[in-house]
Order: structure tokens, then C-alpha cells, then sequence
């Protein structure tokens, strides 16, 4: 009966602990279990809450790391691969315009070409005139006895693209003027094929009035203190100065500082005073801003009125500079010489006027 009795009580005491097991209590004191336990479970490899945690920190270096993969993909997104590509495509642009040419030669068989990349060459025609400029071109139309293959006369080619360059920069008017040395101003105009060439390039023609001259003071002359020069020369906004290359009996050469005598209004008081110093004194005063020595013809000789056609060369050639004497200069080589064998030459160069020395000088020399 004991031994059923001990049975019993054993049997119950086995079913009290396996019931607390199930419900975690301790078996001993029926309280709760410690925390302590959640550690060790949380620490045990095979259990859900030991592969939460690592999920958990592969997912926060993501988030926390996301603002540094913007920057690692930028460059692919951002323009700046496109960048470069514009930057070196402007490069040539800036390096294009180089710094215009102190004197520019062209040679080709085109005077109207000529023309325009001798005026590209030393700047462009932006370079000398604004938007509404009021333009003179001075060519040298000499007499109304010849046509301009006689060589004594501007070619008018080269004075219509002029005209042309000038009104397509915006010019408000551009006018074509001389004092002929022979025959009427308007027999010469037509003569010289520079009148019809003019209005198709929509220039004008101006008969030089009279009137229009006034007295003008020379401070650095030396032989001339005061003279007559025409008004309009001095008040225009641009003077292109566009003689052509031929002898001349009493100067050797006319070229850009000659040609400026026929700006003035007595000529024949130049003369007197001494030919070579009154122009180079007249230089002083009267200013192109570009001088184009017009060479596609020379006269070589019985200059400045001509009239043989074997005393013509053709040169093909265009001289462009802001500076006239450097021009001239250059112009003197054409004919076998230099610039100091022409007085007037010398004397401007001497009195600041530009550059004589061409070694001294950068040429730009191109084939168009």
C-alpha cells in the first residue's frame, strides 16, 4: 500500500513539472523565468531572432549609404562628361580671332577677294566702324582720260566690295570721293568704272564741293602750319585711304601718304613748299583708320597720268594696314625699292607716323 502510495505521489509530482516547463516557470520556485534566458535563445544560431539582427544591419548601412551613391553615379548623369566636348569646340572660335595682322599682303587673281581677306586679315571691317557709321573711302581717280587697266586709276572692284563690307556692317552711308587731276570730276568718276561700280554696291559718288573745305591746324608740320582739308574727311567716322601703286614724276611713288593730297586744296602750294615734307606734314593731321594700297596693277612708269598699256604690270596683289607708312613701304618693294628711297616715306617714319622698317613689323602674307 506504501509502495502505491510513494507511486502516486511521484507520478504527481513529475505531472507539476512538466506542466511548469511547458508554461516557463522555474520548476523549482513557479516565478517567472529571468530575462537572462532571451539572450541566450537570441544567441542561439539556429533561432529566428539570430538571423533578424544581421538582416537588420545589411539593410542600415544601405539607408545610411544611400546619399553617397547619388554622388558615385553622378558623373554619368551630370553634364559634365558633355562639358568638355563644348569646351574644346570653342576653342577654336577664341583662337581664331587671333590678333589682326600689323600689315596683311594677298595675292590672287580675284580683286574683290582680295579685298575681303585683306580687310579680314587686319581685324575685319567691325574693327574700324560702328552700327550707323558714317563711312569715306578715298580712292585715286586721277584723270578722266583713261579706264583703270591703264593703272593710273583705283580698281573699282576693290573699292565696290569696300563699299559692300561697310554697308553689310551697318554703315549708314558709305561715299566714294577725289579731286581728279585731269578732266571733271564726273567724267572721271564714269571713266574710271569706279562711279557704276559704286552704286551697285550701294555706295555714292561725291563730287568734293568747294565749300566744303576749311582751314586746319598742323601743329607737328614743318613746312606747313595751316591748310585747306576737306571737311567732310575730318568729320567722317571711318576714312578708308585706297590709293593705287605707281610712279610719279616729281614724289618717285604715289602711294597711301600721297594719295591723301587729294584731300586737300592746294595742291600746288604743296609743292612748293617742298613735296615730300608737306605731305608727310599733312600725315600728321589726316588720319585713315585703314590703308589698302591697291596693287593689282602698277605703273612702272610715265606715272601718275600713264597712258600705256606696256608701262602696266599686273601684280595681283593687295597691301592692308593701319599703318600707312608701313603700307607704303611694303608697296615701294613691288617697284624694286625700299622705303627710304621715297622722301615722303623717310620723312614719316621719322616724324612717328609708322613703321619703315619691315623686319621690324609682323606681314602677314596670304594666297586667296
Amino acid at each position: 500500500m506504501a509502495d502505491k502510495m510513494d507511486r502516486r505521489r511521484f507520478l504527481q509530482r513529475l505531472l507539476v513539472v512538466s506542466a511548469t516547463g511547458a508554461l516557463g516557470l522555474d520548476a523549482c520556485t513557479s516565478k517567472p523565468a529571468p530575462a537572462t534566458s532571451t539572450p541566450r535563445l537570441a544567441a542561439s544560431p539556429s533561432s529566428p531572432a539570430a538571423t533578424q539582427p544581421p538582416a537588420l544591419t545589411a539593410q542600415l548601412p544601405t539607408a545610411t549609404n544611400a546619399p553617397t551613391v547619388i554622388p558615385a553615379t553622378q558623373p554619368a548623369l551630370a553634364p559634365a562628361p558633355t562639358v568638355a566636348p563644348a569646351a574644346a569646340t570653342e576653342l577654336p572660335a577664341a583662337t581664331s580671332t587671333a590678333a589682326p595682322a600689323y600689315l596683311a599682303v594677298v595675292r590672287g587673281p580675284n580683286p574683290a577677294e582680295l579685298t575681303r581677306r585683306a580687310v579680314a586679315a587686319v581685324g575685319g571691317i567691325e574693327r574700324f566702324m560702328k552700327q550707323g557709321a558714317d563711312v569715306i573711302v578715298k580712292p585715286n581717280i586721277c584723270t578722266s582720260y583713261h579706264t583703270f587697266e591703264y593703272g593710273t586709276t583705283t580698281n573699282p572692284e576693290v573699292v565696290a566690295t569696300l563699299v559692300k563690307l561697310c554697308l553689310g556692317a551697318g554703315a549708314k552711308r558709305v561715299r566714294v570721293m577725289d579731286f581728279p587731276f585731269g578732266g571733271t570730276p564726273q567724267a572721271a568718276y564714269t571713266k574710271s568704272g569706279i562711279a557704276d561700280a559704286v552704286k551697285a554696291a550701294g555706295g555714292v559718288m561725291e563730287v568734293m564741293s568747294s565749300m566744303k573745305y576749311r582751314s586746319l591746324d598742323v601743329p607737328q608740320g614743318k613746312v606747313i602750319k595751316k591748310w585747306d582739308v576737306y571737311g567732310d574727311i575730318m568729320d567722317a567716322d571711318l576714312v578708308i585711304n585706297v590709293p593705287i601703286a605707281k610712279t610719279h614724276g616729281d614724289a618717285g611713288l604715289t602711294l597711301g601718304m600721297k594719295n591723301l593730297m587729294g584731300v586737300v586744296r592746294d595742291r600746288e602750294g604743296m609743292h612748293a613748299r617742298g613735296l615730300h615734307q608737306a605731305i608727310a606734314d599733312v600725315a600728321t593731321v589726316v588720319r585713315p583708320q585703314l590703308t589698302i594700297v591697291d596693287a593689282v596693277r602698277i605703273l612702272l612708269r610715265n606715272g601718275p597720268t600713264g597712258g600705256n598699256l606696256n608701262d602696266v604690270k599686273k601684280t595681283d596683289t593687295l597691301i592692308a594696314s593701319t599703318d600707312v607708312v608701313a603700307a607704303d613701304a611694303y608697296a615701294t618693294t613691288l617697284f624694286g625699292m625700299t622705303g627710304k628711297d621715297i622722301d615722303y616715306i623717310r620723312l614719316g617714319a621719322g616724324m612717328g607716323l609708322g613703321e619703315m622698317d619691315l623686319t621690324k613689323i609682323k606681314i602677314e602674307e596670304i594666297n586667296a
